[in-house]
């Protein structure tokens, strides 16, 4: 009987301590032309603090019992605040010099989402998608009815200029002058189809001790965009999808080709009905479908055994994982 008992204990102390070991957290902080050769020593070893700060923060969460939905939105809210990253702060301007930001965020265990889009005073935008998702009977909502919302719900409010940053002023203005250049040369305007390769975005995807999944994406979209666009970040199943019958995805890159090739979704649909692996599903169609599409970009993907997948197709992607055992693993370049 004593023997039962013990080891009914062992049981009960090591499953909790074996399903913690499967926690998992992935962050990107966008894709794009990523080159040792276009970034200083000073720059990178920003980038890379940045990195590690968010999965720190994520960590955090993990290490405390904590739910996957508050880890990515921890992670994301780190990288919003930083004005390294396309992302709350860091948010690039578009064609009329404002700050239009897009984010999602969404539950695996219950298939919830929410998701906001367009917003310009909304300090971290992952938080006001978290609130749509659980505090309203909506997905999406967009601009002012969002904002207002989010004002409703209680969430830090700032004035526009809070997002305004030199760097990516700089970026528009340059964007602005090639527009200009391209009508006087009667060509098409091809600065909505690129922005100099590099596709900002930021994203987390995250398991907890539980064995859930949760997946979150946030954007201030493209240099120079215009009309109110929108990209792929928060459309639940072209940037960002959770299911804990098969992964959690957020994606960056090039919005108009994941949203016409539902990425995510495609991921998690490769993976639940071909049984494919997270890393095989998420290279088919990041590596062979996109390719093939000409849409660059890349996804992070992580299934519910920790597996996951930091998969692109462009020169470079700011990336990092962080397991049980706390330590941040970042990275920049493809080699």
């Amino acid at each position: 009987m004593k023997h039962a008992l013990a080891l009914l204990a062992l049981c009960l102390f090591t499953a909790p301590l074996l399903a913690q070991n499967k926690a998992m957290l992935v962050i990107h902080g966008g894709a794009g032309t990523i080159t040792r050769q276009n970034m200083t020593p000073e720059a990178e070893t920003k980038h890379r603090e940045g990195l590690e700060a968010a999965l720190r923060a994520g960590h955090a969460v993990l290490a405390r019992g904590g739910s996957s939905l508050d880890a990515v939105e921890a992670a994301i809210r780190t990288l919003e605040d930083n004005p390294l990253f396309n992302a709350g702060k860091g948010a690039v301007f578009t064609h009329e010099g404002r700050n239009e930001l897009d984010a999602a965020i969404m539950d695996g265990k219950t298939k919830k989402a929410g998701s906001v889009a367009g917003v310009t005073i909304i300090k971290n935008p992952i938080t006001a998608a978290r609130a749509v998702m659980e505090k309203s009977p909506h997905v999406m909502m967009a601009g002012r009815g969002a904002e207002l919302f989010a004002t409703k719900m209680g969430l830090e409010i700032v004035d526009p200029s809070y997002f305004w940053t030199e760097a990516r002023w700089k970026s528009l203005q340059n964007a602005l002058m090639k527009e200009e250049e391209q009508k006087k040369k009667e060509q098409p305007d091809a600065s909505l189809e690129r922005n100099d390769a590099k596709f900002g975005t930021v994203g987390a995807v995250a398991l907890d001790a539980g064995g859930n999944l949760a997946a979150g994406t946030s954007t201030g979209g493209m240099t120079n965009k215009q009309f109110g666009r929108i990209g792929d970040a928060p459309i639940i199943g072209a940037g960002t999808y959770a299911s804990n019958d098969s992964c959690a995805v957020s994606a960056t890159g090039h919005g108009e080709f994941f949203i016409r090739w539902t990425v995510a979704y495609d991921i998690a649909a490769l993976m639940k009905y071909r049984g494919l692996t997270v890393k095989q599903a998420a290279e088919e169609v990041v590596m062979k479908k996109l390719v093939e599409a000409k849409g660059e970009g890349g996804v992070i993907a992580l299934d519910r055994n920790g597996n996951f997948a930091m998969t692109f197709n462009s020169e470079g992607m700011y990336r990092g994982w962080i397991g049980a055992d706390g330590v941040p693993h970042v990275a920049i370049y493809r080699d």
